[in-house]
């Protein structure tokens, strides 16, 4: 009888185990592996060629993806609310205004997670000026309707004290590498954009950095960029989806916690100085605060809508139908504030000079 019953026993202890591990089986989670289905699936996304989007290139080049089990397909300078439309774009970093336009003229995009706050965006002028106002009536790098698109553009210019109607300027359509050594050549006054190519100017003395913040009205940034996403991707591969979340998160604390890493990642991708980079890395993660994030907040998107409401025409949808951080909130991302007050603050705190975050960093 003693022996029935304690095999009794050790059968019921063997069928428990045997259900728990069914039962995780069943639960597939973003730490776990990928679900079958999705096993091949190469997920495209998509990015600009601005450092505010180096979340990208480091995800994929520190090897986050590869640990992750997930096949990516990245791709540079690719017009992301476009390509999502025509179904051939899962992810991407995007402006926030871009992703609020097109999602109002029927892309399927949202906002998945943030990106960007701001800053790090700036006007470049010649060295050859004494001052930004100089500027006026000169040949500028900026679009032709950037004062009916841009808001940003629109404070950037306040900020400097000068117009933000790109008929004041002999504006033209030019940016990134281009506008760069058209400055260095004598064939361009100025330009606006994001880095590298600022940066790279300001550091080679053919150009000078205007200093600007262009904040909110509130004194704070609002959202400059987002981890954008397409509606059917989330849909059809919600695992995926929420993985690519995750990915971008432990890009931007890879970016955190190894800026020199980071940094040599980005200069790589550019094809730049490393010092270029190492100092838009700092603009980023300390000079201009903790700008780079996943955390979603409402509170920032209303402000900046608000705002731009104001200064330009733009159809503002309800945030509903164009924010959604469901997948982020089932994501298992770290929460951000106790990543960076545990992480990143005992060893880059806020407000450090250039020369004391190099040293710390080890460069």
């Amino acid at each position: 009888m003693r022996r029935l019953t304690a095999l009794i026993l050790v059968i019921g202890m063997l069928a428990v185990a045997l259900a728990g591990c069914a039962s995780a089986d069943k639960k597939p989670t973003t730490e776990g592996t990928t679900p079958t289905e999705d096993m091949n699936y190469v997920v495209q996304l998509g990015y600009y060629g601005c450092d505010h989007m180096v979340a990208a290139a480091v995800a994929r080049d520190a090897g986050i993806y590869d640990k992750l089990g997930i096949k990516v397909n990245s791709v540079g300078g690719g017009n992301v609310p476009e390509a999502m439309a025509a179904g051939k774009m899962d992810v991407g970093y995007v402006g926030t205004e871009g992703v609020v336009r097109a999602e109002a003229k029927g892309s399927p995009i949202f906002v998945a997670a943030n990106n960007h706050l701001g800053g790090s965006f700036y006007i470049v002028i010649s060295s050859k000026l004494k001052d930004v106002k100089d500027l006026v009536g000169k040949r500028f790098g900026i679009a032709p309707d950037a004062d009916k698109n841009d808001s940003y553009w629109v404070r950037m210019a306040a900020d400097a004290g000068i117009p933000a109607s790109p008929a004041s300027y002999k504006a033209t359509a030019i940016g990134g590498s281009d506008a760069y050594i058209a400055v260095k050549n004598g064939q361009l006054d100025g330009f606006v954009d994001c880095d590298p190519w600022c940066s790279a100017s300001d550091l080679d003395g053919s150009g000078k950095i205007v200093p600007t913040e262009a904040k909110l009205p509130n004194g704070e940034y609002g959202s400059c960029c987002v981890y954008s996403m397409n509606r059917k991707f989330q849909k059809e591969h919600p695992e995926l989806a929420k993985k690519m979340i995750l990915a971008h998160s432990l890009a931007v604390q890879y970016i955190y916690e190894n800026p020199l890493e980071a940094a040599k990642i980005f200069a790589k991708e550019k094809g730049i100085d490393e010092k270029v980079a190492l100092r838009t890395i700092y603009m980023k993660t300390n000079k201009d605060g903790r700008t780079l994030t996943w955390k979603i907040e409402p509170e920032r998107f209303k402000a900046e809508f608000d705002y731009a409401k104001s200064v330009v025409p733009i159809d503002v949808p309800p945030i509903a139908e164009w924010l959604d951080s469901s997948t982020l909130d089932a994501a298992g991302t770290k929460d951000f504030d106790t990543f960076i007050k545990e992480n990143v603050d005992p060893k880059y705190p806020l407000g450090m000079t250039y020369e004391d975050w190099l040293k710390a960093i080890g460069a």
